[in-house]
């Protein structure tokens, strides 16, 4: 297959995904107008639901916007020949091709980040603001987008080095090594990331004592989970939406309560959420996603390494001259119809999952806290009662609010 096909195929990707995707959105928002279930009835009073309806069909409609630049700027990139331009430019400073390869995608990345950064400010501090859900300041918005950035440079661009270098050192065979390097980081990621990445963005400070410490310690003693680190995180100077998490294993692992998080529930819709998120991790939830992801990986980096060799590859995103960098591109998009079917696997997976860490917490804590705590973040957060089936199969990583109280109830 030339390098001509491939082209016309990388455009009928994009274009069919865009339209795939619209569609979905179509289909979700047809179903706005749906009445509330008599299970949430009790959710939003009509005043709440008409705010949560008039958020819904704004965020329809600017990511409709926000999606169609996406894939004009992609495809005018391709068809006007702007990675070769890019690709000049990088060639231009360097001679090494992993320098040449580091600067290529700098430019990409923090070139495509600061041409949607209109999008995101708008979406902060005209959307969220208007809802009342922004806490958010244009200097911290600024800053946090400086620190993604130098975090995404310094991260991501040793990690691309090292697999560059493999591909110089062991050929076709560098996936392996690069493999070995990217499944390490990630599970270093996992024990270390709430330790060492969190702070640079939000503070964290011990859960004070106090009866909600002491519902929670008792509540992990009676379920056998050793628990010697509960953190409470300022998410409030971004949002006011909550949320809590556990991460790391081992003696790293950790739960993270939202400041929001504590403001909105009591404390036995609070120890609710934890036992569900303790449901995770009993029910070997994190190392089973752990392992899946490192799995994904190494297939992934294999099929790149069938494809990074052949020239098509580079040609197909209109470079002059084929690299290892501009194949990596073409692969990307390539691939990313199998990536859309491993993500509706794990989709399908994360929302079965969610169902038995609410089946732990009911057999272990209470269902009827889980119950009124999940439907109080549902109402602080304005969220969709009604999505359509299509789009959840799609894209819903958690079920349905309704159907995970009637999982709970039965």
């Amino acid at each position: 297959m030339d390098h001509t096909t491939l082209f016309y195929i990388i455009i009928a990707i994009l274009v069919i995904q865009f339209v795939l995707d619209t569609f979905l959105e179509y289909l979700n928002a047809s179903k706005f107008q749906d009445p509330v279930p008599a299970e949430l009835k009790d959710v939003f009073d009509e005043e709440e639901y008409s705010k949560a309806q008039a958020y819904k069909k704004t965020n329809h409609r600017f990511g409709l916007l926000s999606s169609t630049f996406s894939l004009l700027l992609t495809l005018a990139f391709l068809i006007f020949r702007g990675f070769d331009w890019i690709d000049g430019l990088a060639r231009a400073q360097f001679e090494n091709p992993i320098l040449i390869a580091l600067c290529f995608f700098g430019i990409i990345l923090i070139g495509s980040d600061l041409l949607t950064t209109p999008f995101s400010y708008y979406q902060t501090f005209v959307i969220e603001e208007r809802f009342g859900f922004n806490k958010t300041t244009p200097k911290l918005f600024f800053l946090d987008k400086l620190k993604s950035w130098i975090m995404m440079l310094i991260l991501g661009g040793v990690i691309l080095a090292l697999i560059l270098w493999f591909f110089q050192w062991a050929g076709r065979n560098f996936w392996i090594y690069a493999w070995a390097v990217i499944a390490i980081f990630t599970i270093f990621m996992n024990l270390f990331y709430s330790r060492l990445i969190v702070p640079i963005f939000n503070k964290q400070t011990p859960l004070q004592e106090g009866s909600l410490k002491q519902k929670i310690e008792n509540y992990a003693r009676q379920v056998g989970f050793e628990l010697r680190n509960i953190f409470v995180i300022d998410g409030s100077k971004r949002s006011t939406k909550a949320n809590a998490y556990f991460s790391g294993f081992g003696g790293e692992k950790r739960v993270t309560l939202y400041d929001t998080l504590i403001e909105d529930l009591d404390e036995e819709e609070i120890v609710a959420v934890l036992a569900h998120e303790v449901g995770h991790y009993k029910r070997h939830h994190i190392i089973f996603n752990l392992l899946t992801s490192v799995l994904l990986t190494g297939f992934t980096l294999y099929l790149l390494s069938l494809f990074v060799n052949n020239p098509d590859v580079s040609l197909a995103i209109r470079v002059t001259q084929p690299s290892f960098h501009a194949a990596l591109i073409g692969f990307g998009i390539l691939y990313s119809p199998i990536s859309e079917i491993t993500g509706l696997a794990m989709n399908f997976l994360s929302r079965k999952f969610e169902f038995q860490a609410d089946d732990y917490a009911k057999s272990t804590f209470a269902a009827h806290p889980l119950i009124s705590s999940l439907k109080k973040l549902s109402k602080n957060s304005l969220s969709n009662l009604t999505p359509h089936p299509a789009y959840v199969f799609m894209h819903y990583s958690h079920p349905p609010l309704i159907e995970r109280i009637r999982n709970l109830r039965t």
